[in-house]
Parts: C-alpha cells; sequence; structure tokens
C-alpha cells in the first residue's frame, strides 16, 4: 500500500511538473542596437539581453542584432514596428522626421547636465507619462532608457569654445542639432552611425559628434584624429529600447515586468559604468597624445543659450510642445533654464 501510494505520489507529482513546463510561455524578440559588441555600450547591451534571459528562466528568448546589422540605424524603430524587428534599441532622436516630439525623448540638448537628471524626469519627472502616447501613435512601447552621459567630439582640429565651431563640417545626428550647429557657424552632415569611421579617414568630415569619449575610443575614432572635448556638455542621448506595442502588449505581465525592471537596472549600471569608462578613456587618450579640452562656464553659457532657444523652433507639434513643457517645468526645478 505505501508503495502504490508513493508511486501515486510520484506520478502526480511527475504530471504538475510536466503541466508547468507545457504552460511556460515564451516570447521571442528580435532586437537591434547601433552599437558594435566591442563597445562599452554594446557589452551592456549584452547584459541586459541576459539578464532577461534569465531572470525569466529562458522564457524571453532574444535575437539580438548590433552594429545595425539588419536596417540602418534610422530605420530600426519602423523595422520593429512593421514586424522585420521586435524591438528597437538605439534612440528617439532617429525618428525626429517622423515627429520632432522624438527629439525630445531622443535628446533635448543643452538641458540636463547628467544622466541622473534626465533619468529622474522619465521616471519621477512625468517623463515616462508624457512620452508614451507618442510611441503608441506609430505602434510602439517604450520600456525605458539607458542614459550613457554627455557626448564628446572627436574632431582633426581643436574645440575649445563656440567660435572653432565655423565651418567645422561634422558629422551629425538628425533633427535638432543640426539648426542649433548651423547657428553656431558649423556645418553638420547627417549621415548613419556606421558610416563615421570612413567619413573621418578619408576627410569627407572634420569631426564627428557619435558618442561618449569611451564608446568613441572602442569605434576607433581617435586612431583618425587627435583632438576631442571632455567632459562633454552638447548632447546627452536618450538611448531607448522600445517595442512593438503589439508584440508587448500580447507578453505575460511577469515578461512585460521583467524588460521594463531590468532597462532600469541598465540605466543605472550604464551612468555607472561610463563614469568611470570616460575617466580611464581621458587618462589613456592624454597618454597617448590626443588634446582634450574643457569649455569654460562663459563658453558653456553660449551653447546653451542656443540650444534652448531653438528648442520652441523645433516643437511643431502638439506632442513636441507638450513633452518641451514637461522638460522646461522640471528643468526649472533644477535651476538649469536659462531666465
Amino acid at each position: 500500500m505505501k508503495l502504490r501510494n508513493l508511486a501515486a505520489a510520484l506520478a502526480g507529482a511527475t504530471a504538475i511538473i510536466a503541466g508547468t513546463a507545457l504552460s511556460a510561455e515564451t516570447t521571442k524578440l528580435r532586437i537591434q542596437t547601433h552599437y558594435a559588441p566591442e563597445t562599452v555600450s554594446g557589452k551592456l547591451a549584452a547584459q541586459y539581453i541576459d539578464d532577461i534571459q534569465t531572470m525569466s528562466n529562458g522564457e524571453i528568448e532574444v535575437e539580438m542584432f548590433y552594429s545595425s546589422s539588419v536596417v540602418k540605424s534610422v530605420e530600426t524603430f519602423d523595422a520593429a514596428a512593421t514586424g522585420i524587428l521586435d524591438c528597437d534599441m538605439t534612440g528617439g532622436g532617429y525618428q525626429t522626421g517622423k515627429n520632432p516630439a522624438f527629439q525630445f525623448v531622443g535628446d533635448i540638448m543643452g538641458g540636463y547636465e547628467t544622466p541622473y537628471q534626465q533619468l529622474s524626469w522619465l521616471y519621477f519627472g512625468g517623463g515616462l507619462e508624457a512620452a508614451a502616447p507618442l510611441y503608441n501613435k506609430y505602434g510602439m512601447e517604450l520600456i525605458g532608457w539607458w542614459v550613457y552621459g554627455q557626448e564628446s567630439f572627436a574632431s582633426s582640429k581643436p574645440i575649445e569654445k563656440v567660435e572653432d565651431f565655423k565651418d567645422w563640417k561634422f558629422r551629425s545626428p538628425p533633427g535638432m542639432e543640426t539648426k542649433i550647429f548651423e547657428k553656431l557657424g558649423a556645418s553638420p552632415i547627417v549621415m548613419d552611425f556606421t558610416e563615421i569611421f570612413t567619413a573621418l579617414e578619408t576627410g569627407i568630415i572634420d569631426g564627428a559628434d557619435a558618442s561618449g569619449l569611451a564608446n568613441n575610443v572602442g569605434l576607433g575614432l581617435y586612431d583618425i584624429v587627435k583632438y576631442a572635448n571632455f567632459p562633454g556638455f552638447h548632447s546627452m542621448p536618450s538611448d531607448h529600447l522600445a517595442c512593438n506595442k503589439a508584440v508587448f502588449d500580447a507578453m505575460p505581465a511577469h515578461h512585460q515586468k521583467i524588460m521594463k525592471v531590468a532597462m532600469e537596472a541598465l540605466a543605472l549600471r550604464t551612468a555607472l559604468t561610463f563614469e568611470k569608462a570616460n575617466a580611464e578613456a581621458a587618462a589613456k587618450l592624454r597618454a597617448e597624445g590626443v588634446t582634450l579640452s574643457a569649455w569654460s562656464p562663459e563658453e558653456l553659457q553660449k551653447f546653451r543659450d542656443a540650444a534652448q532657444a531653438t528648442w520652441p523652433e523645433f516643437a511643431t507639434t502638439p506632442e513636441a510642445q507638450a513633452l518641451v513643457e514637461s522638460h522646461l517645468a522640471y528643468l526649472d526645478q533644477l535651476g538649469l533654464v536659462s531666465k
């Protein structure tokens, strides 16, 4: 009798385990980032993928594409929205041609000084609530941000003050940045992230707005040109993870939660990692003879004034106006708006 009961109990347990295995839901995602796998951000993206796969006990499966290997960086958002991919791990700034509001979730420029301030707007200053309708309008769901801090230029000549921008040809992402730098005398040239190295090497451009100092080192930009500015000041992009809304809505609630909470972890890890990585990159570059220029407060204010004066000019849709108002209200609390 005891053996019979034991056998029955074992059979029941086996059935429960089998049932659990059968009922486990699987989410399969194809995600593209513009970062190369060897860069700091590329490695952080890989850590995020490992996190969500591990925390879901393998229920979330990801096919990851680096260096914009499926479609161009600027096309990643639409590729996700239309089902070629499932998620876009680039940034909203690439979509300003679709709606200028994406500028103000991609890179406000001349606004926040640190990643922590910018992330606090997103999570505690009404940012997610303000941005969600914009993403949903185009069939996407904003999962979260990862902000690596202020960017540094790569240049073939010194960039030490606003006057040095005159006639400076540089790679610029699309959007508001082109307007700001044209006002300051520069000649921005919009090109894909993956084309920067060759354009610098061939002299098509004098410099590039690519990424933060550590990422620029990873890209090999300072093997070609020997000038940079550090700390950076002009641009602090919010790289996003945005997924096809229908795909995301169909995911189990616990998968959705894992992806969003893991993005918060990625955001903190990114900010902390680049505090260290950029300092190490700066020391390495100085030792290799690369000139790093730190801008004076007076020159920094000239840029901030030009940038903030451009925000209203670029906010030409209701979504953009709403985001600018949200940013300005929060920046005013932080004392970062020119009076």
